[in-house]
């Protein structure tokens, strides 16, 4: 009884993620993600703060805008680095199923 009650645990112990292959992409595409959008947000902030602010030039807004986008660029690589991708959400695969 110990020996199948302790089996029991083991096997329920064991995550479903461990018995099963991952078949999916394992990061979302860019326009899911609430990093896209906090990125459109701050552009627009910076354009609209230059728009109305005297002390924020043109020069440096687009600078700040520039370092926003460069940012949100490095982060997406770094969270597709390891990643592999299926073709899944991929626009020019719609039609090929």
């Amino acid at each position: 009884m110990a020996a199948t009650e302790t089996a029991e645990r083991r096997r329920m112990a064991s995550s479903y993620s461990d018995s099963r292959p991952a078949y999916g992409d394992e990061t979302k595409n860019a326009l899911k993600t609430t990093e896209f959008f906090a990125m459109v947000g701050v552009i627009a902030a910076i354009l609209i703060a230059a728009k109305v602010s005297d002390s924020l030039n043109d020069v440096r807004a687009w600078t700040l805008v520039a370092a926003v986008a460069i940012g949100y660029i490095i982060s997406r690589g770094l969270a597709k680095s390891g990643s592999k991708y299926f073709g899944s959400e991929d626009p020019a695969n719609r039609d090929s199923h």
